[in-house]
């Protein structure tokens, strides 16, 4: 997808800066973006390339998971602002939204959707009363991690420990989700253009 913005930049005539420290991929492949910094994408080394390059704006959900908590620390320490630094596409706002399990579960529920009765833990013992509240089997997830890391199921204490602890060492925010095994899932997504057409 990174390569493909990148294409989409250069169509409509912008110039593009690209951060990736992966010489292997084809984003950063000569003749792709304007310029490309091999650096590591954290607050600290972005913040540099802002400083020294002035973009008028950031595509921050074409970086992973990476990207996105880099963005939203850019954002929450003021350099974004500072540098007048537009964050182009999704907003932070709902980055942190759609990160954040609990504010996620409550933006749900907002628009009359049900979800699975869960509850924010912060530490083990939280999440330890939080799956007894709910009855085993639980589902541990932890936010601000989209690809599911340090996420699972567990069927006693023993287990949720067990998770937890993997959680917690990438976030420090644990949702627990009274378990939907079982369930089927049906899952589909919408593209829209600009001329309002559609595919589901």
């Amino acid at each position: 997808s990174g390569s493909q913005a990148i294409k989409a930049l250069k169509e409509e005539g912008i110039h593009s800066i690209l951060i990736n420290p992966n010489i292997a991929t084809v984003q950063t492949s000569k003749g792709m973006a304007d310029k490309v910094y091999f650096l590591p994408i954290t607050p600290h080394y972005v913040k540099q390339v802002i400083r020294q390059e002035r973009p008028e704006g950031i595509l921050l959900t074409f970086g992973g998971q990476t990207a996105l908590n880099c963005g939203i620390e850019l954002n929450k320490s003021g350099v974004l602002e500072k540098y007048g630094v537009k964050v182009l596409g999704t907003p932070i706002q709902s980055i942190i939204e759609s990160e954040d399990r609990k504010l996620f579960s409550e933006k749900v529920a907002e628009v009359g959707e049900r979800v699975a009765p869960s509850a924010a833990a912060y530490s083990f013992e939280e999440a330890l009363e939080a799956a007894e509240k709910l009855g085993y089997p639980v589902l541990a997830r932890a936010a601000y991690t989209l690809g599911g890391l340090g996420s699972g199921f567990a069927d006693n204490p023993e287990q949720l420990r067990s998770l937890a602890q993997s959680a917690f060492a990438h976030s420090n925010q644990l949702i627990i989700d009274k378990s939907l095994k079982g369930w089927k899932e049906v899952e589909y997504e919408v593209v829209r253009d600009a001329y309002n057409n559609c595919i589901t």
